[in-house]
């Protein structure tokens, strides 16, 4: 467990970041994985009174807080209206309803971690973070950039990106996956991400044009195989590198199968 020394409910984003300059402090989410740590934190940050725990329904996009819960966003009735179930597919099977009601959207697109649906999900549609002080950015490139001291205040998801299908392996239902995997098209491009490779997701595009005429049998296994050979994998306790070399394939080509129709 970690011993917090000092814990502060900012009034302003503009006073979340001046605390969070500090090395020793740290930013809450839901705080259910910065718990396991074993460190002292001189200052705790919560964001909880500045409203950011909304998703918010515009006329070209959704706007998601950084302290809306993975339980809103399995529950939203208009993202789930727009990716059709892809949402809730995709956060159901994190660990329990309990936990979800707790964890946060920002906590863990912040925390970029190799085992996340939830990095792998917003890649996938293709959404952006805004942050305090670095502005907007594309999740895609934000994910690939080291840690500092700045603040998550939202997610923006386009509605044009909302068509998608997820799927994923899991040894038991609600366990850490072993793969990851999202099929997406916007604007005529369609791409994947793999995540838990046990790294952090990654984003796959046909650069190729493998289902330029169409999704067939034969085109989603074409562009499985592509993805898979793109997609470095890695060995741990939950399956080796080449396991999850088969499962990308498996997974890309039942996910692109099911966008196609």
């Amino acid at each position: 467990m970690i011993t917090i020394q000092n814990y502060v409910q900012a009034e302003s984003l503009e006073q979340a970041w001046q605390l969070n300059q500090k090395r020793s402090a740290r930013v809450l989410g839901g705080m259910l994985w910065l718990k396991m740590g074993k460190n002292t934190v001189g200052t705790a940050i919560d964001l909880c009174r500045l409203g950011l725990d909304t998703i918010e329904e515009r006329a070209d996009e959704f706007v998601v807080g950084a302290m809306v819960t993975l339980r809103q966003l399995e529950q939203h009735p208009g993202l789930n209206a727009c990716t059709r179930g892809a949402v809730a597919k995709a956060l159901q099977p994190i660990v329990g309803v309990q936990f979800r009601n707790l964890a946060t959207a920002g906590g863990s697109i912040w925390g970029r971690f190799g085992f996340s649906d939830v990095l792998t999900l917003f890649l996938a549609l293709d959404a952006k973070v805004e942050l305090y002080k670095g502005g907007v950015m594309p999740l895609e490139l934000f994910a690939a950039l080291p840690y500092d001291r700045d603040i998550l205040v939202r997610l923006i998801v386009p509605k044009t990106s909302c068509r998608l299908a997820y799927e994923a392996m899991r040894i038991q239902r609600t366990d850490l996956p072993v793969l990851t995997c999202a099929v997406a098209q916007t604007g005529g491009e369609t791409r994947a991400v793999i995540g838990a490779r046990p790294g952090k997701a990654m984003v796959v595009r046909d650069a190729n044009g493998l289902l330029h005429n169409g999704v067939t049998t034969e085109s989603a296994a074409a562009f499985a195989d592509y993805v898979a050979g793109q997609v470095p994998m890695g060995s741990n306790n939950r399956g080796s590198a080449a396991y999850r070399s088969h499962l990308c394939r498996v997974l890309t080509r039942r996910a692109t199968l099911e966008l196609g129709g």
